[in-house]
């Protein structure tokens, strides 16, 4: 049997050492990486369906005042005449509606006329009631584009509207003719706070066509 002195007991060598140390920062570089990687994208996704969620809100606010565009109530009571449901001059980007409500607190027929554009990147409402205008209401910022496309219906020479969009046309081509329909075109980009980030998520673009209730006769 042989036995080993405890002189001969070898340790851990400096070239050893420093082998194991590359290894361990090289493998916390990695886990480093992939933490930074998860949080940026977690971080866009957060910012992607906040920007999302902001255009759809915003869309359904808009197309429930079109929806309302030219509503009168057509009661005895009320002496409101709805003339232009969309009050013209059309631009491509911005509308205005007009149409009457009843509101039942204080149980009187209203008009109300409310106006949507875009100034300084950010998209506003603001509502006119009885002729008192009220305050510009930010709606959504940062916004790209908001365009409005509005489809005609084509009364044959000596006919009567059909009520089908026989064309969709910009705001200089409607003219008198009769508008029945809107397609509304808005785009918004998420809150520039990280420009990293920002440069990887492209605008949120969301359309949608509604019917006008009434047909809206244009005079």
């Amino acid at each position: 049997m042989k036995f080993q002195s405890a002189s001969n007991k070898k340790g851990i060598t400096l070239i050893e050492l420093l082998v194991a140390l590359v290894i361990c920062g090289i493998v916390i570089a990695g886990i480093y990486r992939l933490f930074i990687g998860q949080t940026r994208a977690y971080t866009i996704q957060d910012q992607v369906v906040e920007v999302q969620q902001n255009v759809r809100n915003t869309m359904e606010i808009l197309l429930r005042d079109l929806r309302m565009a030219g509503f009168n109530d057509d009661n005895l009571n009320s002496t409101i005449d709805i003339a232009n449901p969309i009050v013209p001059p059309f631009s491509d980007n911005s509308i205005t509606v007009n149409y009457e409500y009843f509101d039942r607190t204080s149980a009187t027929y209203q008009n109300h006329i409310v106006l949507y554009s875009v100034n300084a990147s950010n998209l506003f409402r603001q509502s006119t009631v009885d002729g008192v205008a009220g305050p510009q209401e930010i709606l959504l910022e940062n916004v790209d584009a908001i365009n409005f496309i509005y489809g005609i219906d084509l009364a044959p020479p000596g006919g009567s509207p059909d009520g089908l969009v026989d064309n969709w046309v910009p705001a200089a081509s409607v003219g008198t003719n009769r508008v029945i329909a809107v397609r509304v075109t808005l785009a918004a980009r998420p809150v520039p706070v990280n420009p990293d980030v920002q440069q990887m998520i492209s605008p949120r673009t969301l359309t949608s066509t509604v019917s006008l209730r009434n047909l809206s006769l244009i005079r």
